[in-house]
């Protein structure tokens, strides 16, 4: 089997755009969610979400923009800067030492795709009577948008495709893009994961489960992982593509490397629709530390699912003390959603850029906004306050309605 590892990154999110910003903020314990400002209040009770502020589409693309959805937008700027970052041209064209088109693959993954046309739409027709819609309202909406809007931009011309598992998207999409490399099927395949999905339709279909979490004074504070208080998750928007590459393909063109992505896990419960269960999940971070060939006192850090919801906390904790026995309570954990939101199907990919970055700086980024200790997660949650440690090996966990599991591990090269 090839080893598979990372060259490029590029991520959007309300708790910084790109690498460095990203990190910054992470490292510092810095939330990035704030009010809703993008729907009106008299239309939803939520008050936060993780809105990005910092990019401006309109910056990055000509008139290619109105084929696009905000979150096909989000996806490609990224996938461009993971493979300028990755030192690739900007099209892959072929020729004596570069990447061979079709040895290229992308693999997306969407939870919501392009929501924000699909609720503009619908506004138009039920409340507006409009007697046609944008003439690329379908291009717009259809979940495959960012996947086949990179491989046009970039000419990959290899298997291409978008995975859509609610909140575990991006993690199945960068699972599979290691197992095509792996596997001899691709030289490189950029992956990741895009969503857009603060509407008001979205937003009046999350208050009606009543997971979402109030302000409750402070926005920045409302998403609160592991701690006895926390009262739900927050809706975020966001993107991250990488450059996943088969390690000698790397070494030969003298690409900078990240990190190994060593193993990973897809399981599904086979239970209930929203609430999760221990078998699956602790199958799924089996089966990557397994693929891995990471044993259970050679892991340092989990970035948790961790969605600031009373049951998926308790439950995932329950998993890890399962899955690492003694060693549990030697593990450091934490929530990096308490900075940046829950950016459904993109928030796996968010949180494997801050894996790699954490293991590039060892140091493991906070939990944030942690007030109160929950005796149900009693385990090394990093409290509010980032930790220096020596990163070698990690696990970046998704867990997603409908019980389906996705888990990566990663090594430090």
């Amino acid at each position: 089997m090839k080893k598979v590892v990372v060259t490029g990154l590029g991520v959007l999110s309300c708790a910084g755009s790109g690498p460095t910003a990203f990190w910054s903020n992470l490292a510092a314990g810095k939330s990035g969610l704030g009010p809703v400002t993008r729907v009106d209040h008299a239309h939803i009770t939520t008050r936060v979400a993780g809105e990005i502020h910092d990019f401006d589409a309109n910056q990055h693309f000509g008139k290619e923009i109105d084929l696009m959805d905000p979150f096909a937008q989000m996806g490609v700027y990224c996938a461009r800067e993971a493979i300028a970052d990755a030192g690739l041209p900007a099209r892959f064209e072929g020729g004596e030492g570069l990447p061979c088109p079709e040895r290229i693959g992308i693999i997306t993954g969407s939870a919501m795709g392009g929501v924000q046309s699909e609720d503009n739409g619908f506004l138009q027709i039920y409340a507006q009577n409009a007697s046609r819609l944008h003439p690329f309202s379908i291009p717009r909406m259809m979940a495959n948008a960012a996947t086949s809007h990179i491989s046009m931009t970039t000419g990959a011309k290899g298997a291409a495709f978008t995975i859509s598992t609610a909140c575990a998207s991006a993690t199945h999409a960068l699972g599979e893009a290691w197992r095509l490399i792996r596997h001899g099927a691709a030289d490189m395949v950029i992956t990741g994961g895009c969503d857009a999905p603060l509407t008001r339709g979205v937003f009046r279909a999350w208050e009606a489960m009543r997971v979402l979490a109030p302000a409750n004074g402070d926005p920045a504070t409302a998403c609160r992982p592991f701690s006895a208080d926390r009262t739900g998750l927050v809706l975020a928007e966001g993107a991250a593509m990488f450059v996943f590459e088969e390690e000698e393909h790397a070494r030969r063109r003298g690409a900078r490397i990240y990190a190994e992505v060593a193993g990973y896990g897809a399981t599904a419960d086979a239970g209930h629709i929203t609430q999760p269960s221990l078998d699956g999940p602790y199958q799924a971070m089996l089966d990557a530390m397994t693929t891995g060939g990471i044993r259970p006192e050679e892991l340092d850090y989990i970035n948790a699912h961790g969605t600031a919801t009373k049951l998926n906390d308790a439950t995932e904790i329950a998993c890890i003390k399962r899955l690492l026995g003694e060693h549990a309570g030697r593990v450091s954990i934490s929530s990096t959603k308490s900075m940046h939101g829950h950016a459904m199907g993109a928030s796996g990919a968010i949180e494997l850029a801050a894996v790699m970055l954490a293991m590039q700086h060892n140091v493991v980024p906070p939990t944030a906004n942690y007030t109160t200790p929950d005796p149900e997660c009693d385990l090394d949650v990093t409290p509010n306050q980032a930790h220096p440690r020596e990163i070698r090996t990690a696990l970046s966990n998704s867990f997603a309605f409908g019980g389906l599991n996705a888990v990566l591990a990663l090594r430090k090269v």
